[in-house]
């Protein structure tokens, strides 16, 4: 995930801090903006693997911090949630501005409630997720209710969250007391999702039936069975991900790509590989991948190695090669199955080999043919295996030019 980092204004003047995750061919088909949960940060790691999830299908994600937490600059203290949604549609003007209008909003816990309300505001919003999302917003001052009644007495009061402490102020829970999230979910008017886990033990899962219930159509539900409310563990924020990106993909209008007018000679191939890890992904012609390696040898086994995309290349190769050829005989083949497996062998056991000292490679290759072919058929498209163009490449001098690239910061409008 390529991202870039970004500053933009909130209305009073103060400097927010951003990232803007972009997909890795920088070429992104939407933007949209993450809402982060109360006293959280755009760097919660639950948020990077939503984001990842989204850039790799071409959906650009600007997340932030609200005004007072994080990098951003202001007092915590002064702000709420209407500030944080004043912080959202300052967002979507630094994106329609720099480089395009969002059309998705996602919001975490908070957040959600922040999206819902900034989403009539914000007139290029196609579509809205809430993950973990209170329907009434006021129930959190029932939940700080020691710290509610120092509130009404002191006029402000400090919170311990995660080993943090920060000041509350009776502006705080006055401004939540007045939203009315029913009214403003009922003319929503856009495509809504909706992701809650049953053991949300901070939001609890009713507030995720009254959101339901309220919305008009379309709308979803999405249940996290056993995650916590942060999306601590890894495999709940990416499965968060992986289904909002697909959600996302049917109501976000984007530009259509005929597949007929692609540039055959532009065969160009991204693959970028982060700071931890091997996890590593990958654009080919507009297709996404993932590559990593085997937990192991130190990967976090998220995707095939690069080794087995060469295998199936010579795999998927040898197939297709072969049901061309038959299509053009007229031949009654069926199908191709073709089994592989790839490792290194001592040079002096194999006979054939020119090389006698060090490793090779050594790749099995198994075609299985069904159809009622005849015995010269079935011959005649084993030699053919051999002549696939991948299959030559493997066995032919390839020539591989390498060159380092400037560092540049992601085009903007």
């Amino acid at each position: 995930m390529q991202f870039q980092k970004v500053t933009f204004r909130n209305p009073e003047g103060k400097k927010l801090a951003a990232r803007l995750d972009m997909p890795i061919d920088e070429q992104p088909i939407a933007y949209g903006i993450f809402a982060h949960c109360f006293t959280c940060t755009k760097n919660l790691t639950a948020v990077v693997n939503i984001d990842r999830a989204l850039s790799m299908q071409g959906i650009a994600m600007l997340r932030f911090d609200f005004t007072g937490l994080g990098e951003s600059e202001g007092d915590f203290a002064e702000t709420n949630l209407t500030t944080n949604v004043n912080d959202l549609v300052a967002a979507a003007d630094f994106l329609e501005t720099h480089f395009e209008a969002p059309k998705l909003l996602v919001g975490h816990s908070l957040g959600g409630a922040a999206v819902l309300q900034a989403a009539a505001r914000i007139p290029s919003v196609e579509a809205v997720a809430t993950i973990a999302a209170p329907s009434n917003p006021s129930q959190l001052v029932d939940r700080l209710r020691s710290t509610a009644r120092e509130i009404e007495v002191r006029g402000e009061s400090e919170i311990s969250l995660d080993g943090r402490t920060f000041k509350i102020k009776k502006q705080f829970l006055d401004d939540l007391e007045r939203v009315r999230m029913k009214e403003t979910i009922q003319s929503l008017k856009k495509p809504l999702l909706i992701f809650h886990s049953p053991a949300d033990a901070i939001v609890g899962i009713e507030n995720a039936r009254e959101i339901y219930m309220a919305a008009r159509h379309p709308k979803s539900f999405i249940s996290l069975d056993k995650a916590d409310h942060l999306l601590s563990r890894r495999e709940d924020s990416l499965y968060v991900g992986n289904v909002l990106a697909a959600w996302a993909g049917k109501y976000i209008h984007t530009p259509e790509k005929d597949p007929w007018k692609r540039d055959l000679e532009d065969n160009r191939i991204i693959t970028r590989t982060g700071k931890i890890g091997f996890h590593t992904e990958i654009i080919a012609n507009g297709h996404t991948l993932i590559a990593d390696e085997p937990i192991a040898v130190g990967g976090a086994d998220t995707g095939p190695s690069p080794y087995d995309y060469l295998v199936a290349a010579l795999g998927a190769c040898t197939s297709m090669t072969l049901r061309m050829y038959a299509d053009r005989k007229g031949w009654p083949l069926e199908a191709i199955t073709v089994r592989l497996k790839h490792r290194k062998i001592h040079a002096k056991d194999c006979r054939e080999c020119e090389a006698k000292e060090g490793k090779i490679d050594h790749i099995e290759r198994e075609v299985e043919l069904t159809g009622p072919l005849g015995e010269e058929q079935r011959s005649k498209l084993l030699e053919i295996a051999n002549k696939c163009p991948v299959h030559r490449t493997l066995r032919s001098e390839t020539v591989i030019e390498s060159r380092l690239r400037e560092g540049g910061e992601i085009r903007r409008r």
